[in-house]
């Protein structure tokens, strides 16, 4: 029995299942291209594929208007900061999709310039494998933290609020040549 043989023109449902389903139906994207992933995420976005159906055809250039960060590409030592600066500027709830081997793992770049994985900056939510990852990568990525979402599975959140448990300290940022990344403080 489908819905066209309901007598009314009304659906219930919690207002936790309506706030997580608009979550993920219009989720704005903070590009944050590094490197050549970046041209396959324009790709994602581009008329073969359309990302306007998941709610997403405007990329942010402001990171206070997006909730979604896509971090396509490496991530150099003096980027770190910057990318950090750009996460905590995002309004919250916010998500995090690492695309591409080098934004992942540092990729085929295993040297000192070149952070060894995005998530040692903040915190990721969703993988997306490849070098580079095509647009149908992003889009399954992209898929798939919507679902997190609507799930509510996504809970990366720290007693303290800090999110992955790693920090930039403030004197890190107003100099942005030498990035100290650094655990915490024990309690």
């Amino acid at each position: 029995m489908g819905l066209e043989n309901l007598q009314h023109n009304f659906l219930t449902g919690t207002l936790e299942g309506m706030v997580k389903w608009a979550r993920a139906s219009s989720s704005w994207a903070a590009n944050f291209g590094l490197a050549c992933c970046a041209i396959e995420m324009m790709a994602a976005g581009a008329a073969n594929f359309d990302l306007a159906r998941f709610g997403m055809e405007v990329f942010r250039a402001s990171p206070r208007q997006a909730d979604v960060m896509i971090v396509a590409g490496r991530v150099s030592q003096k980027m770190a900061p910057v990318l950090r600066q750009v996460y905590d500027q995002m309004m919250e709830p916010k998500w995090v999709i690492s695309m591409g081997v080098c934004a992942s793992t540092g990729g085929m770049f295993n040297n000192y310039a070149i952070v060894q994985g995005v998530d040692q900056i903040v915190p990721v939510d969703v993988y997306a494998p490849g070098c580079p990852p095509g647009p149908e990568t992003l889009i399954h990525s992209i898929l798939t933290l919507h679902q997190k979402i609507r799930l509510g599975e996504i809970t990366r959140r720290t007693a303290d609020g800090t999110g992955a448990g790693i920090h930039l300290d403030a004197a890190t940022l107003r100099r942005p040549a030498r990035v100290s990344l650094s655990a915490p403080a024990a309690s």
